[in-house]
């Protein structure tokens, strides 16, 4: 127990470091907290001229503070929207989140097929830069003061729609990788996730009566348990029944977007957001062995640079279905660019297939969320000058 409070003692310390120096320089937290742990974490580099390096290593109780952390800002990113509105843009949804789905899941499998990959691992690396990291998008819009703006709009109905097709590409991938090719299992599974999903939408559309009598307590203590028990209950079934957790705790929030508690809940949860978040950038650069990256390097380079392109470009064409003007528009795909958790998801499941995708996509998917996350917040952070590049290029811009 002492080993491990001194892991975390040691996490928090090299956060704290990292993220003054960030603020200080005027750089986004969120690379700088994946490089603290590839410093400080179990794969190289390992010493610096004999002192180890090697300070935290890849534990349970990590993940689950990361795990915590893609939950509350999901949450968060919530009670920013309501069902209705959600309902209201359905079609516009369902549009910008095909034109996603077919340019980025289309050139992960253009790239799996250029490099003479089969198709099984072209299936994974079309998966892994296809769908945009929900909470990285979600941590830079907070930071960057985009969660009020219009863009907002149409990155979070494409984040919907990725992290419901991912639903369905997981359960089908965990069927190819067992071998088992059973089809009635997979559609069962996707058919409870769904299920639940359905009674969770309808919930956080009718339930604002309830939840504004149930959390309206005298206690700032107990209405912040009750608040967390609660989102982490509903995200932890959803992951359980194999849907994503951050969609479920995005409809938690939403419910309680519409009651009167929102004020308070930003006041009291928004320092445990920022805390737990930390804690899941900083699982990633656990994961992340640079070593095994250069194994991948031609692949990677192909996939970095068409699949930023391709993010940015269906990412524009999403902010024209909702009537952005070019500035915002080009603003929706930058949003969208980096890269993050569901990646490193598919990557442990590549773990366990036979040859290539166990040798391929680990590294692969390892080092593409390493670069996209950095790449992504960079372009978010100065998105002014690259749309000022960018903006005369848009269909429509005069």
């Amino acid at each position: 127990m002492s080993e491990a409070l001194v892991e975390v003692g040691i996490a928090l310390a090299a956060l704290a470091a990292v993220g003054y120096v960030a603020h200080r320089v005027s750089l986004s937290v969120i690379p700088a907290y994946i490089v603290a742990a590839i410093v400080v974490g179990p794969h190289e580099p390992t010493s610096v001229l004999g002192v180890s390096l090697t300070l935290v290593p890849e534990t349970e109780f990590i993940d689950v503070l990361a795990e915590l952390g893609v939950v509350l800002l999901l949450f968060f990113l919530g009670l920013e929207f309501s069902v209705d509105k959600l309902l209201a843009d359905r079609r516009r949804i369902l549009a910008a989140g095909t034109v996603d789905l077919a340019l980025n899941f289309g050139v992960g499998i253009a790239i799996g097929l250029a490099f003479g990959l089969g198709a099984v691992p072209t299936l994974f690396v079309a998966g892994v830069v296809y769908i945009s990291s929900s909470a990285i998008v979600t941590k830079s819009l907070i930071e960057e003061g985009w969660i009020a703006n219009a863009e907002s709009g149409p990155i979070l109905g494409t984040l919907v729609y990725e992290d419901l097709f991912i639903a369905v590409y997981l359960a089908v991938l965990a069927a190819l990788v067992a071998g088992s090719g059973d089809v009635a299992a997979v559609a069962r599974d996707v058919g409870v996730a769904f299920a639940f999903l359905a009674v969770l939408a309808v919930g956080a559309w009718g339930g604002t009566a309830v939840l504004d009598r149930a959390f309206d307590l005298d206690s700032d203590e107990l209405f912040l348990m009750g608040v967390l028990a609660t989102t982490t209950l509903v995200a932890g079934a959803a992951l359980t029944l194999g849907l994503s957790e951050a969609v479920a705790a995005f409809f938690v929030g939403a419910a309680f977007s519409q009651t009167d508690h929102v004020d308070r809940i930003e006041h009291l949860i928004a320092p445990v957001r920022d805390l737990f978040a930390a804690f899941f950038f900083f699982s990633i650069g656990l994961t992340i062995d640079v070593t095994v990256v250069t194994t991948v390097a031609g692949l990677l380079g192909a996939a970095v640079v068409c699949s930023t392109v391709t993010k940015v470009v269906s990412g524009t064409v999403s902010g024209r279905f909702y009537d952005l003007s070019p500035l915002r528009s080009l603003r929706t795909g930058i949003g969208l660019v980096p890269r993050g958790e569901f990646s490193l998801v598919i990557a442990a499941l590549a773990v366990s297939a036979p040859e290539p995708v166990s040798t391929v996509i680990p590294p692969f998917a390892v080092g593409y969320v390493l670069v996209m996350s950095v790449v992504g917040t960079v372009l978010i952070q100065h998105s002014d000058r690259v749309t000022d590049a960018l903006v005369p290029y848009v269909p429509g811009s005069g």
